[in-house]
């Protein structure tokens, strides 16, 4: 199948060589104050990217019966950021699949702490996310060749966790000075839909980019909530689905690594239109462009310091899939009536980020965006540091509401208190952040 024509990158190529020049007309306009790096450059960023595309057919995850896959459209890939201010560092990564298990963080930490000197960085500040493409490798287990056969391919899996590890110590290797710029906008007009509650959906975009001295791009961070679900199961390809779109845009346009942190997609954000790659393209791409044009806008931002904060907790399991699925070791990972997961919340200069522990309810993103101090760039991060299904609303749990989709969404969540519980974690690590 032939791939569709990449975008017109002259627009964006434009708006890169504005930003180029912002840092040199402040320098300007500042007097020459920026000529002390350490004031001028707040920041220390390192970032690094790979492609963890399989080698061999997989069992693709996402969509019930897709079964193993025939070929590669394009790779999937790893991709860190290290961001260090004064004694402070946390790295962002993130992983083009269904979804990474809290377990697999795990590992990866402990493969990052056999590289680097607990004094050198603490793996406890690496923050996992997943864009969730459906035409991915089996992560979890739940995509197997049967019912109660786990599709995950162990030797996969371990490949998968090294490439990532290796990514996050080359990012802090890779640390220089650095320039943060933030910006902000709406997209999904037409295209990205609530399926459950079609009032309830944030389009919001929301980019951070990091720049050197020379005023390239070291990494770009974008913040967008759209399951990435407009190839369908038919086609039996391994891709990114439209995450590749945006991607191949901003590599092309901007430069450096870009990380794609999906928001809040449960309860149920989709995409609609032509079933196609060339579609799926076409809206990444557009992404792509509504983050340049925000950040062509964007000054240097002058507020400086990392603030971090995590919490690891029991949360509620009322779903006897669940737990007959880890019994069965259908999922590698121990899950009773309470399973061990993750919430981090952190602030980058101006920025504020809290990670989701699942596929969570967009009213709950608007929620944590909400619960930010400030008037700066707000990122939640679905998938965050773990992918326990479904974070739903306990009106999803009311069948006398008949909210459409609910009868499904509701066996692939781990019931009625996960929500809560997760947003009483999210509230009590937000407001423990210095203001």
């Amino acid at each position: 199948m032939k791939r569709s024509d990449s975008p017109p990158f002259y627009s964006c190529l434009r708006v890169v060589r504005q930003l180029a020049f912002v840092p040199v007309l402040l320098m300007s306009l500042s007097g020459g104050l920026a000529a002390q790096s350490g004031d001028a450059y707040p920041f220390r960023v390192g970032a690094s990217s790979a492609s963890v595309t399989p080698f061999a057919p997989v069992w693709l995850a996402g969509y019930s019966g897709a079964g193993l896959s025939v070929g590669m459209h394009d790779s999937l890939y790893a991709k860190a950021v290290a961001v260090s201010a004064g004694d402070e560092t946390v790295v962002l990564l993130t992983v083009d699949c269904i979804g990474m298990l809290h377990t697999e963080l795990e590992a990866i930490r402990r493969k990052v702490s056999s590289r680097m000197p607990a004094k050198a960085f603490d793996p406890g500040r690496i923050v996992l996310s997943s864009t969730h493409t459906h035409c991915g490798p089996d992560i979890v287990g739940l995509w197997g060749p049967g019912r109660f056969r786990s599709g995950v391919d162990k030797v996969y899996r371990e490949r998968l966790t090294e490439i990532c590890a290796a990514q996050v110590v080359r990012a802090l290797e890779a640390r220089r000075p650095a320039r943060l710029f933030h910006g902000a906008s709406e997209y999904g007009q037409g295209w990205v839909v609530n399926r459950s509650i079609p009032d309830e959906l944030d389009r919001s975009v929301t980019a951070l980019r990091f720049a050197d001295e020379a005023g390239r791009s070291i990494a770009t961070l974008t913040n967008f909530a759209c399951h990435p679900t407009v190839i369908g199961p038919e086609w039996k390809l391994v891709s990114s689905d439209w995450v590749a779109g945006h991607y191949r845009f901003m590599d092309s346009a901007v430069g450096g690594v870009n990380l794609f942190l999906q928001g809040s997609i449960g309860g149920w954000v989709q995409p609609v239109g032509p079933d196609d790659f060339g579609f799926a393209d076409s809206r990444g791409a557009g992404l792509a462009r509504a983050v340049c044009e925000a950040l062509d806008k964007a000054p240097v931002d002058s507020v400086r310091g990392i603030d971090f904060r995590s919490r690891v907790f029991r949360m509620s399991v009322r779903s006897v899939g669940f737990r007959l699925l880890s019994l069965l070791g259908v999922i590698d990972r121990r899950i009773g009536r309470k399973v061990t997961t993750e919430i981090a919340a952190f602030r980058i200069g101006p920025a504020r980020f809290v990670t989701h522990p699942g596929e969570s309810s967009p009213y709950y993103g608007i929620e944590s965006k909400r619960l930010m101090p400030g008037e700066g760039p707000k990122f939640v991060l679905g998938l965050g540091m773990d992918a326990m299904g479904y974070l739903l609303k306990p009106v999803f749990f009311d069948k006398s509401r008949n909210l459409p989709h609910a009868g499904y969404l509701t066996t692939v969540s781990v019931g009625v208190n996960g929500g809560p519980e997760m947003m009483a974690v999210v509230g009590e690590l937000l407001a423990s952040l210095p203001r």
